[in-house]
């Protein structure tokens, strides 16, 4: 039996997170930290079994655990995940795992050193339609892929619980905008499908609709490979709610809204093959897509020699999204993305 906890216990926790724990027969989550008595309240109505914390490091001096789920503001990741390291725990962490590639130094090699996994959640991946995106790449129904269109339409960021700050309008140094919240995971989800890791990113972030936040709520990036791009649009200036994506290859396409997949020929006009998915855009905590996240961070934990995959794909996120960030401080400027090549990445 596996003891965890769960450091904040907002809905991400108890209506994401929690359910998927609840169904697995070799973990026990043991105890909770959140400083909200409204929260521990709530996940204490869930698990009741849990002992409760005011703060992270009161529960992470009081317990003997195996693991923790960070579920705090992103500000916070970075300090936590030293923590329960240093303690020699294995961790999971929310996305964006942290704020900066500057607060990613020395996390994993911390990792190694104790001989535990550092996973960050990566629910997309887990979703139903992007697996079989995923299948059909793997196959070659396209091809070799070429290029990818990405967009994520929403009207206004998601918001909090009752009572709480929410960081995705918060200044992006605590890990705010919609770059950090949608971007780091059409960046997974994306680097899965294509042949290498980027070369080039270019970006421009603006502020259309939500000028009462001090951060953008819109996206253009470009990404280069040396044989294919990928095109990411994200905005919370929408006039609907929307997922849409069309993959391109040497011999076919496939073209994704919402939850409806399509595998067209080569010129995008002939459908050989349909399928109907739930909708990216159904719910916003996804428990049924966290419980595939779950089954991977526990074959690390049994599997050493997996571990890697995850937190490269991690180091890869915060750093293209560092780029991003810079390449829209020079006015769009290409940004090199050499040393956006995380540990254990494909060339």
């Amino acid at each position: 039996m596996l003891k965890g906890a769960l450091l904040g216990a907002g809905n991400v926790a108890v209506h994401g997170h929690l359910p998927a724990w609840r169904e697995r027969a070799e973990v026990e989550i043991v105890a909770v930290a959140d400083a909200r008595e409204e929260r521990r309240e709530a996940a204490a109505a869930e698990i009741p079994e849990a002992r409760l914390y005011e703060s992270a490091e009161e529960l992470l001096d009081e317990e003997t655990l195996d693991f923790v789920d960070i579920c705090t503001p992103p500000a916070t990741h970075a300090r936590l995940v030293r923590a329960a390291l240093d303690r020699s725990l294995h961790v999971l962490c929310e996305k964006p795992l942290v704020v900066s590639p500057e607060e990613l130094r020395g996390l994993p090699s911390l990792a190694a050193d104790h001989e535990r996994t550092l996973f960050t959640v990566h629910n997309w991946r887990h979703a139903p339609v992007l697996v079989r995106v995923g299948e059909l790449v793997r196959s070659g129904a396209i091809g070799e892929v070429r290029h990818c269109r990405w967009e994520t339409l929403r009207d206004r960021p998601a918001a909090a619980a009752a009572g709480m700050a929410n960081w995705r309008v918060a200044p992006a140094a605590e890990g705010g905008g919609i770059l950090a919240d949608h971007g780091w995971h059409a960046l997974y989800v994306l680097q899965a499908w294509m042949p290498t890791t980027p070369r080039t990113v270019a970006a421009r972030l603006s502020t259309r609709r939500h000028r009462e936040h001090p951060v953008e709520d819109t996206v253009e990036m470009m990404i280069f490979h040396p044989a294919a791009s990928s095109e990411i649009y994200l905005t919370w200036a929408a006039d609907e709610r929307a997922n849409r994506m069309e993959l391109s290859g040497t011999r076919g396409k496939l073209c994704l809204d919402g939850g409806r997949l399509a595998l067209k020929d080569e010129d995008g006009v002939r459908t050989l093959e349909e399928w109907n998915f739930p909708s990216l855009t159904d719910g916003s905590h996804h428990p049924d897509w966290f419980g595939g996240v779950v089954a991977e961070f526990l074959n690390e934990i049994e599997s050493p020699r997996s571990r890697g995959h995850n937190l490269a794909e991690a180091a890869l996120c915060a750093n293209v999204l560092s780029l991003a960030q810079e390449s829209n401080r020079r006015g769009g400027e290409p940004m090199s993305a050499e040393r956006a090549v995380g540990p254990g990445a494909r060339r």
